[in-house]
């Protein structure tokens, strides 16, 4: 008996190590955009289901893209991208559906976010933030409030020179057939070279592209427009409060981040307890706080104050009034013409 109480006691001794150490812990792999979540997101995740997290960090879609294809969906348990990279890897196979009773925090959406055109009921992405795309600006150094894509394409003098444009493909080929009156979504030739066009002589007005730092440039007057992203307009609202953003009358896009499972994950239940565990309220409303994006968060998004939403206007755009705007969808075998234009464009003297 008293051997063993020995044995049982060194047992649980040496249980309790591992434990601790983590040695016999699930790990799973997440890849994200960096400061993308809280940064205790992981850690608290870990104390709550005892599985460990490694981060894996990109800076734009293409890239997330070419480590999944690369590895054929492998390496990877939860991958946050844009929604038209999400529609891509659904049609290559490479992630899997979505087992919802996994995810009582659904519940947390609002319901447009059930219902987008790229996967509506969310079989097999789980949106994280939203928003759209427009013109962010300083109020004091311009004579007008851009209205129009058209401000954008075709400036008045004043402003020449002191504009930055995104150069990422499908934004920047948004401005140019929003403003045309065409689908983001248009591969018609004629109508692309068209585009081109406008876009071409839109660069000969610029300061740069610029998909990182506008927001910097405007807060120091060096550009006094700037086409941009609503949550990054907010960094420049966050140090100057002359910056003021406006969606242009012709509309914009409606563009989300989701996160979704690779197929060929051996981690699906633990990928989904991560998510499920992303969808928490206090962690969507980081995103709000924060980075000052919107999420399709519903009790995320009512529990932010009043003071933070008059200080960046752009976060009281509805669920239904973001819906108006179209989504990016994939080009699939059209993407590569898309692309050859925009390097046109972006190429141009």
């Amino acid at each position: 008996m008293k051997k063993s109480l020995v044995s049982t006691l060194l047992w649980g001794a040496m249980a309790t190590v591992a434990m601790s150490t983590g040695a016999n812990a699930e790990q799973i792999t997440v890849m994200n955009f960096a400061n993308y979540m809280p940064e205790d997101i992981l850690t608290r995740f870990k104390a709550e289901t005892g599985i460990d997290v490694e981060l894996v960090t990109t800076s734009t879609n293409e890239e997330s893209m070419g480590k999944i294809v690369a590895g054929n969906g492998t390496g990877f348990d939860v991958v946050f991208v844009s929604s038209p990279f999400a529609e891509a890897l659904q049609k290559l196979n490479l992630i899997s559906e979505i087992d919802h009773s996994k995810l009582p925090n659904l519940s947390n959406l609002y319901d447009v976010a059930t219902k987008l055109q790229y996967d509506p009921g969310n079989v097999y992405s789980i949106p994280y933030s939203w928003g759209t795309t427009g013109l962010c600006y300083r109020s004091d150094l311009m004579s007008f409030a851009p209205d129009s894509w058209q401000d954008l394409l075709n400036p008045k003098d004043e402003i020449k020179g002191k504009i930055t444009m995104i150069s990422t493909d499908r934004w920047l080929l948004a401005a140019g057939q929003l403003a045309n009156g065409y689908s983001v979504n248009d591969v018609d030739a004629a109508h692309l070279e068209e585009v081109k066009a406008d876009l071409i002589n839109a660069k000969k007005t610029l300061l740069a592209y610029d998909n990182n730092t506008m927001f910097s440039k405007l807060v120091s007057g060096e550009a006094v427009m700037a086409h941009a992203w609503d949550g990054w307009c907010n960094f420049a609202i966050a140090e100057n409060p002359n910056v003021k953003f406006v969606v242009p009358k012709e509309g914009s896009d409606f563009y989300i981040d989701v996160m979704v499972i690779p197929s060929a994950t051996e981690h699906k239940e633990a990928a989904q307890k991560f998510i499920n565990f992303v969808l928490q309220p206090e962690n969507q409303k980081w995103v709000v706080d924060t980075l000052t994006f919107k999420v399709p968060n519903r009790v995320s998004m009512e529990t932010v104050s009043q003071d933070h939403i008059k200080k960046f206007p752009n976060l009281a755009l509805t669920p239904d009034e973001l819906s108006k705007f179209e989504t990016f969808r994939d080009l699939g075998a059209d993407l590569p013409r898309v692309s050859s234009v925009v390097t046109e464009i972006t190429a141009s003297k």
